[in-house]
């Protein structure tokens, strides 16, 4: 019986509402309609809005999905493989760098064969960084045993994540699904969509959940996952593993002819549009194959028989298809946002070219070419400029240039770009005004600093003419930080705000020696840093006169996503400082939550709503977790307090130099992310640290002081008081939400009440 017609019996209707939505909201609205069991998430773009989406819904109570905040990519992943080896229906997304920090996991889920689904929103794969779309993060999931289904469109992008988890789940594949879509192209872009009004007719078309499997669900039914295996049980679980997403091809045939009953929306192994006669092709990815139909077109007119192939399904690849559509074709042109870099050509021009070579009556000229990288447009023109290349190789008979890439232009020594600053270094950042010295007695350092005004003449280490937006603290922050600095820095910027507004290529406002790493990995690049130069020093292979201070800036959760890098770093007691700066939030993406993000506080993915008001859980102490690494010195400031910063700054360089790590955490505004006016952003981080939110104290050598007392100035102020200049914590002061304030209270106080007890005990 059809499908449809089982639906009619059940009495759901099959109802449609047509409306415009991007690819990132018909991810999210497929994954409600299904209503997965555990979405383990961190955000990345262009994928982010996929967790914020579900995020909201939640908060309206439009669908049961538990969303997990994870660590890092590779956490989130790790969350999701525990949660479909229990037999929970799993979901996820990402993109770009993050998928290849969670690849380590991919093939542990496929070769364990748990079903999952997994939205992979393309982007480039830094560096250098970029977050616009390619495939060059696609390319790297290849090899990793997942099905990929591939999306052109919004409407392709709800309908094959719906297909994709009946897929996964079919009792001959067990394999987790990527959904992969353009980044910004896709996910972005507003189009005509059609969605089930009733979900309940997508939950009957997935069917119910497994269960018969060694899932690790019941404790009285034990069982054993990802056992070792030797090398003749290894091919043979690879082999199995093979045959199954073979399977998978002949699955998804299946199940989207199964679709095609019930949406009225045909998705067939190649898309093909004007391929039955055609004389030259252009096999094209997603987004871009939509682009090249209307050249097509235009050449039918011109009596030129053109095509264009593109693939629903690349894993498995769908080589018997290609062969059968290009049986005729003179010459195909093979476009890929993505290379094999020293392959001659990327991996589904070869992929094609192998399909071809099982064919012996196949003459199909094969050309390929790299496009699109870093986002780069993909217009009408160039399409044509595709087709005029085939044609000429089908002219010739042959390809002049089989393998190219396209759009990249020759540099114009007459153009080289003029520094637009001057590089500053050495003396002139020598005040000669900051003294430390060490007090024998007490083994504490002495800090004399003079008075603020003597510091301005010292010049900024980070140039005007950044991007921040109107109130960012970060800069603030980091040269008041810097003022208490002495000599050259040498800085390391993970991934961030305070990186990416500073450093649009082929511009940069950085004075002195910069370097970039992405998130999870900061203090590691910078450790090795600091141990090459010193290493380079003392072989005399490098001469200086004085040492350089090594400084890792981080921030919008760098210190979430970093942390295993951070306390790595912290151990081995490398001499550099590691400093962040806490907006409270991952805010280079959008603001979404952190672990830095206070209890209730309202960002894109922890949003207000009838059953939930904000972030669910407490913010982490970051100070006190580096502190238990027992490093040298560890310490909190803020620019309201400059003098007290400026100080620990100078203490900072003095242990980096000396002794070994320094942590610093420096509380700064957001204040198109918190919601604050931006003329309150010193008076906002002032009354954190009057309300006890944000202490200010330093522990030297395992001693901990506070250093400014608002109880003892009385100036302590409410909690209250502190939020309402916050938009994003302003619900927090209603009535109906007492308990979570109250909660929040008890917790400052709780850790307030711990920090004197430590300040008065040297042994604490």
């Amino acid at each position: 019986m059809a499908l449809l017609e089982e639906n009619v019996q059940k009495g759901l209707s099959t109802e449609q509402v047509t409306t415009f939505e991007s690819g990132n909201e018909m991810a999210a609205m497929a994954a409600a309609q299904i209503n997965y069991h555990i979405m383990g998430y961190f955000p990345i773009t262009p994928s982010t809005e996929v967790a914020q989406y579900l995020d909201m819904m939640k908060a309206r109570g439009e669908h049961d999905i538990k969303l997990i905040p994870a660590d890092g990519e590779h956490g989130s992943a790790g969350i999701c493989y525990g949660a479909s080896a229990t037999g929970a229906r799993v979901f996820n997304a990402t993109s770009a760098n993050g998928l290849l920090y969670m690849i380590e996991q991919l093939p542990v889920q496929s070769g364990t064969r748990f079903p999952m689904v997994m939205n992979l929103v393309t982007r480039s794969v830094s560096g250098p960084l970029d977050i616009r779309g390619d495939h060059s993060d696609l390319y790297y999931a290849l090899n990793t045993g997942w099905v990929i289904l591939t999306a052109r469109t919004p409407q392709a992008v709800y309908d094959m994540n719906i297909m994709a988890l009946k897929i996964a789940e079919h009792s001959s594949v067990r394999l987790p699904v990527i959904v992969a879509y353009d980044g910004f192209f896709t996910s972005h872009q507003k189009r005509k969509v059609e969605y089930f009004k009733n979900r309940k007719v997508v939950q009957a078309f997935v069917g119910e959940c497994p269960t018969d499997y060694n899932f690790a669900r019941d404790p009285k039914k034990p069982v054993t996952i990802g056992a070792h295996m030797n090398g003749d049980d290894l091919i043979n679980n690879h082999y199995q593993l093979s045959e199954a997403i073979q399977r998978a091809g002949e699955v998804y045939q299946e199940v989207a002819a199964e679709y095609a009953k019930l949406s009225g929306r045909t998705y067939d192994v190649l898309d093909l549009y004007k391929m039955e006669d055609a004389d030259v092709a252009l096999f094209l990815l997603n987004s871009a194959a939509e682009s090249a139909k209307d050249v097509v077109d235009k050449l039918r007119q011109q009596g030129i028989k053109a095509g264009v192939i593109s693939p629903n399904i690349i894993r498995p690849f769908p080589a018997k298809e290609i062969r059968e559509a290009l049986k005729n074709v003179k010459a195909v042109l093979v476009g890929e946002r993505a290379d094999s870099y020293g392959a001659n050509g990327p991996n589904l021009t070869h992929e094609v070219k192998s399909a071809l070579q099982d064919d012996k009556e196949n003459k199909t000229i094969v050309l390929s070419r790299v496009f699109g990288l870093g986002g780069l447009d993909f217009y009408a023109d160039d399409a044509e400029n595709f087709f005029n290349m085939a044609i000429e190789a089908m002219e010739k008979g042959y390809a002049e240039k089989p393998f190219d890439y396209y759009g990249h232009v020759p540099g114009n020594p007459e153009k080289v770009q003029k520094p637009v600053i001057e590089p500053l270094h050495g003396d002139v950042y020598k005040s000669g005004l900051i003294q430390v010295t060490k007090d024998e007695a007490t083994q504490k350092l002495k800090v004399k600093i003079p008075p603020l005004r003597a510091l301005t003449t010292k010049p900024k280490r980070i140039a005007s003419g950044h991007g921040a937006c109107p109130g960012c603290g970060i800069f603030g922050g980091l040269e008041l930080f810097f003022k208490g600095i002495e000599g050259d820095v040498v800085v390391l910027f993970q991934t961030g705000c305070a990186y990416v507004v500073t450093t649009a290529y082929p511009y940069t406002s950085h004075k002195q020696t910069t370097m970039h790493n992405l998130f999870q990995n900061g203090a590691a690049t910078l450790s090795g840093t600091v141990e090459a130069f010193l290493e380079l020093k003392r072989r005399g292979e490098i001469e200086v006169s004085e040492d350089a201070t090594f400084v890792m800036v981080t921030g919008d959760g760098g210190m979430d996503i970093g942390m295993g890098s951070a306390i790595g770093t912290a151990l081995r007691n490398h001499k550099l400082i590691m400093l962040e700066y806490d907006n409270e939030g991952y805010m280079n993406t959008g603001s979404q939550m952190s672990y830095s993000t206070p209890i209730g506080h309202m960002t894109s993915t922890s949003s207000i709503g009838k059953t939930q008001q904000g972030k669910t859980f407490h913010h982490k102490d970051t100070a006190q977790i580096m502190a238990a690494t027992n490093i040298p010195y560890v310490f909190t400031g803020t620019e309201a307090f400059p003098q007290d910063l400026i100080k620990k700054a100078a203490k900072a360089q003095w242990y980096a130099q000396n002794v070994g790590t320094v942590y610093g955490k420096l509380l700064i505004t957001c204040p198109l992310n918190w919601k604050s006016d931006d003329r309150y952003g010193t008076t906002i981080v002032e009354a954190a640290v009057n309300s006890n939110f944000f202490p200010l104290y330093e522990i030297e050598e395992g001693v901990t002081t506070i250093t400014y007392n608002p109880e003892e100035k009385k100036k302590q102020i409410p909690v209250s008081d502190w939020l309402k200049y916050m938009g994003k914590a302003k619900h927090m002061l209603k009535e109906e939400n007492k308990p979570m304030l109250e909660e929040f209270e008890h917790e400052i106080e709780k850790r307030w009440q711990r920090l004197k007890a430590k300040h008065e005990n040297p042994l604490l």
